[in-house]
C-alpha cells in the first residue's frame, strides 16, 4: 500500500467547462468555485484500497453542481439519476430535470421541472433506451421524457447554472434566491413547447402531489414524501393545458403545455415552502418579484462573494485556492432553511408555528459536521449558526430531546461549541436542561444510554461470523462517542456553575477507556458480561458491530477531550507514536469491502469521518512534523482527484469534507470542536486573511517553503504549545508561524 498517492493531474480541465457567460459574471473568489468537484467518480483501487465490485458507484463526493445561496431552502440542481446521493452523477449523459432541493444523502430532490419540446420527445426517448442512464438499479428515471446533454455545453458558478439539452433544443439557466427558483428555457423552436412537472418522483418516496393553474400564467400545488412541500408558480407566457398522468401517484407527473404566441425564452419563477401554497407565492413576491434573471443571478453572486470574501490568500497554487474556495462554499451549503419569510415553518410536531426572532433550520448533519463544519459555519456565518441552536432547541422542545443525526449526540459538542466561542443569545438554560435529559434519558437521543451509564460501556452481543453489515449496537463507537459528549455537556455544567453535574459527566467522560483492551492495543468490543469479543480482527470494518462504520484502527484514537488520557493507554509517547505510524503504514486489506470505508492511507481512512482528527495526534507528543507530512498527503493528494480533478475521496457528507479542508489548509484545525482553541498547523498558503464575524481581521503568516512548524508567535509573542485562543477571532491579531 502507498504511502503517498502520485499527484493527479488535469484538475485545470474542468475550468474548460465554464462558458464564456458564466466567466463574465464571475469575478473575486467566485471565480475559484467549482461546483462539479464531488460529482465525479471515485474508482482508482489505489486510492479506494479495494477493486469496486462490479455495479457500485464509490460513496464518493455525492455533491450537487446547481444553484444555491449559503444554507438556502432552495437548492435548484440537475436530476441524472434519482435515488442516488445527489441526484446528479458526472458519468450520466441524460437529464431528467432539475430539482429543487438537495443534499447528498439520497433524499430531497423535490418538486422537479423539465422543459420539453414536443417535436424531441421521440429522439428523447430513444435516447434514454440507448443511455448507460437506463442500467440496472436506474428504473426509478422517467421513461417518458429526458435529455441528451454533453459537458462541453454545461456551466456552473455559485448561485447559477446552465446546460443545453440537446434533444429538445434547449438552453436551460438556473439560478435562485433563498426560497425560490428562477429557470429561463431558451428554446430553438417556438411551438410545442412544455414543461414537465415531475411531481411522482424525488429522492424520497413519493406518497402523493397534486398540481391546479391559478391563472393564466400560473401554477401551484404540492408534493408529499415524509414532509410535505408546496410551490408556486408564475411563467411569463401563457399556459394552455395542464395533463396529468397517473395523479398523485409515484412515477406520475404533469406536462404543462405553453401558448406559441410568447417570443423569447420562457421563464418559470417557483417559490418553495414546507408551510402553505400561500406562504409560497408570499416568497416568490418578497424575493423575486419583478427582478429579472440577470438581477437575481447578480445578487447571487454578491452574496457568495460576500461570504467568500471574508478569507484572503496569497500565495499557494491555483489549485489550492480553487480547492480552498469550492470547500468553502460546500461548507456552508447545509443545514437548509425551512422557514418563510413571514417566520412560519412547519415544526417536529408538524404544527405549523410562527418565530419573530430566528430562522428555522434543519438538523446539522451532526455526526459527520460536529467535528469543524459547525464551527466554521459559526465562524463565517454566526447568525445562521445562533439560529440553528434556535431551532434544535424547538425540537427539543416540542420531542423531549435534542436532535441527534444518525450516531452519537452531537449537538451536545456543537452547541457547546458555539457558547463556549461567544455564541450565547439563546436559552442556554433551557437547552442545557434537555441535553442533560439526553445524557440521561433512556429511549431518547442516546441508544442503549441505560447501559452505558450502568457499566461505563456499551456492549455488543456474540455474533458467530459477523459481517460488515451485521446489525447491532456499535458498542465501541458509542461508549467513546457519548464520553465526548459527556465532556460537551460538562463544559456547559461548568460554566452554569452547575458543579455536582459538571463532576458527573467529567468521570463519565474517561469512560472511553473501558473500551481499551491492554493486550491488543485496541478499541475493542465486549460481551454484556465484560469479557472482550473473540474472535478479534481489528483491520475488518463494520456498519454496525462494535464499531460505526469504521474498524478497530479507526476509533482506536479518539478521544479529543482526554488526548494525555489516551496517549497514557498505549504506554506514553512512544507507546502511542508507534502505534499511530502503524495506522498510516500497515496496508489495507483490498478484500475488506465496505462503503464510506474508503480512501486508505494504510488502516486511515480519509473517505469516511471516524478517524479525521487522527492524523493531528502526533502534535500531542511534540511530532507535529509528522502529523504535516501527512496533512500535506492528504490535502495535496486526496482533494480533485481523478481523470478530472473532480472526485472526493469520500462523501462530502453535507459539507464536513470540504470543512476539513478549509481548516486544516488554513492552518487551524478544531481537534475538539467543543473547546474554544484551534489546533496551529502549516498553512498551504503563505498568508491567510480572515475577516471575522466581529469585523476583525486575523492574519495568519508563514513565509517560506518549509512545512514543519519550528515556532509559533501569536501577536508577537511565543506560543506555548500549538493551540490559540478563539480570541483571535473575536479580537483579531496576528499568527505567525516558522517553519523549518
Amino acid at each position: 500500500m502507498r504511502n503517498h498517492i502520485k499527484p493527479v493531474l488535469g484538475f485545470a480541465l474542468m475550468a474548460l467547462l465554464v462558458s464564456n457567460a458564466a466567466k463574465s459574471q464571475t469575478t473575486g473568489n467566485n471565480k475559484y468555485v467549482n461546483t462539479f468537484i464531488g460529482t465525479y467518480p471515485l474508482t482508482d483501487p489505489k486510492i479506494l484500497g479495494y477493486e469496486l465490485p462490479k455495479g457500485w458507484r464509490s460513496w464518493a463526493g455525492l455533491t450537487f453542481p446547481g444553484s444555491s445561496m449559503p444554507n438556502a431552502m432552495v437548492q435548484l440542481s440537475p436530476i441524472t439519476e434519482y435515488g442516488s446521493g445527489a441526484g446528479y452523477e458526472y458519468e450520466d449523459d441524460i437529464i431528467y430535470g432539475f430539482a429543487h432541493t438537495n443534499k447528498g444523502h439520497w433524499n430531497l430532490c423535490n418538486i422537479p421541472l423539465m422543459p420539453v419540446w414536443e417535436g424531441g420527445i421521440a429522439s428523447a426517448k430513444a435516447a434514454i433506451d440507448a443511455s448507460k442512464n437506463t442500467l440496472e438499479g436506474r428504473s426509478r428515471n422517467p421513461k417518458e421524457f429526458g435529455s441528451k446533454f454533453s459537458h462541453q455545453k454545461e456551466s456552473s458558478a455559485p448561485g447559477f447554472y446552465q446546460v443545453y439539452l440537446e434533444n429538445y433544443k434547449t438552453t436551460v439557466s438556473l439560478t435562485s434566491t433563498l426560497r425560490c427558483g428562477y429557470h429561463k428555457y431558451d428554446f430553438e423552436n417556438n411551438t410545442g413547447r412544455q414543461i414537465v412537472f415531475d411531481l411522482g418522483r424525488s429522492n424520497n418516496r413519493i406518497s402523493n402531489w397534486e398540481i391546479e393553474q391559478a391563472g393564466t400564467n400560473a401554477l401551484k400545488g404540492s408534493q408529499r414524501t415524509g414532509e410535505r412541500i408546496y410551490f408556486y408558480a408564475i411563467l411569463n407566457t401563457g399556459i394552455t393545458a395542464v395533463e396529468k398522468t397517473d395523479e398523485g401517484k409515484a412515477g406520475g407527473f404533469a406536462r404543462v403545455k405553453l401558448s406559441d404566441a410568447g417570443k423569447g425564452p420562457v421563464e418559470v419563477k417557483i417559490g418553495i415552502s414546507f408551510v402553505s401554497t400561500e406562504n409560497a407565492k408570499e416568497n416568490l413576491e418578497k424575493e423575486i418579484g419583478n427582478k429579472t434573471f440577470e438581477t437575481v443571478r447578480q445578487e447571487g453572486a454578491q452574496t457568495w462573494e460576500q461570504v467568500l470574501s471574508k478569507i484572503q490568500l496569497k500565495g499557494g497554487t491555483e489549485k489550492q485556492k480553487q480547492m480552498l474556495y469550492s470547500c468553502l462554499y460546500r461548507s456552508l451549503l447545509w443545514p437548509a432553511l425551512r422557514s418563510d419569510v413571514n417566520g412560519e415553518y412547519t415544526d417536529a410536531k408538524r404544527n405549523v408555528v410562527k418565530s419573530t426572532d430566528f430562522n428555522y433550520y434543519t438538523e446539522p448533519s451532526l455526526w459527520d459536521t460536529y467535528r469543524n463544519k459547525d464551527v466554521l459555519l459559526g465562524l463565517i456565518s454566526p447568525k445562521v449558526a445562533l439560529d440553528v441552536i434556535k431551532s434544535m432547541k424547538d425540537v427539543g422542545d416540542k420531542k423531549g430531546f435534542i436532535p441527534t443525526f444518525f450516531h452519537g449526540d452531537h449537538g451536545a459538542s456543537s452547541i457547546a461549541g458555539a457558547y463556549l466561542r461567544g455564541i450565547d443569545d439563546f436559552d442556554i438554560k433551557g437547552t442545557y436542561e434537555i441535553l442533560l435529559k439526553n445524557a440521561n434519558v433512556e429511549g431518547g437521543a442516546r441508544p442503549h444510554i441505560a447501559e452505558y451509564i450502568k457499566k461505563g460501556y456499551i456492549s455488543d452481543p456474540d455474533i458467530p461470523n459477523p459481517e460488515v453489515e451485521t446489525k447491532a449496537k456499535a458498542g465501541v463507537s458509542k461508549t467513546l462517542e457519548y464520553s465526548y459528549d459527556d465532556y460537551s455537556v460538562a463544559q456547559i455544567a461548568k460554566k452554569l456553575g452547575d458543579t455536582a453535574n459538571y463532576r458527573i459527566l467529567m468521570a463519565r467522560s474517561k469512560n472511553y477507556k473501558n473500551m481499551f483492551d491492554p493486550s491488543t492495543r485496541f478499541m475493542r468490543g465486549r460481551l454484556e458480561n465484560g469479557d472482550w469479543i473473540k474472535p478479534f480482527d481489528p483491520q475488518y470494518p463494520y456498519y454496525e458491530y462494535m464499531y460505526r462504520e469504521a474498524n478497530a484502527w479507526q476509533v482506536s484514537f479518539f478521544a479529543p477531550h482526554d488526548m494525555p488520557g489516551l496517549i497514557e493507554l498505549y504506554g506514553g509517547p512512544k507507546g502511542f507514536e508507534s502505534k499511530l505510524d502503524s495506522l498510516f503504514t500497515l496496508p489495507w486489506n483490498p478484500k475488506h469491502i465496505a462503503r464510506n470505508v474508503e480512501t486508505m492511507v494504510g488502516q486511515y481512512c480519509h473517505g469516511n469521518q471516524p478517524d479525521h482528527e487522527a492524523p493531528f495526534g502526533y502534535t500531542f507528543i511534540g511530532k507535529p512534523e509528522k502529523t504535516q507530512k501527512v496533512l500535506d498527503n492528504i490535502l495535496n493528494n486526496l482533494y480533485g482527484i481523478g481523470e478530472k480533478g473532480l472526485a472526493l475521496s469520500g462523501m462530502d457528507d453535507a459539507g464536513e469534507m470540504s470543512a476539513w479542508y478549509v481548516m486544516s489548509a488554513l492552518g487551524l484545525y478544531t481537534f475538539s470542536a467543543t473547546d474554544p482553541e484551534y489546533l496551529v498547523t502549516a498553512p498551504l498558503f503563505d498568508e491567510v486573511k480572515w475577516k471575522t464575524s466581529s469585523g476583525k481581521l486575523l492574519t495568519i503568516s508563514k513565509p517560506g517553503k518549509g512545512r514543519g512548524i519550528a515556532a509559533i508567535k501569536v501577536d508577537g509573542k511565543l506560543n506555548k504549545g500549538y493551540f490559540v485562543s478563539h480570541d483571535l477571532f473575536k479580537n483579531g491579531g496576528k499568527i505567525d508561524i516558522t517553519t523549518k
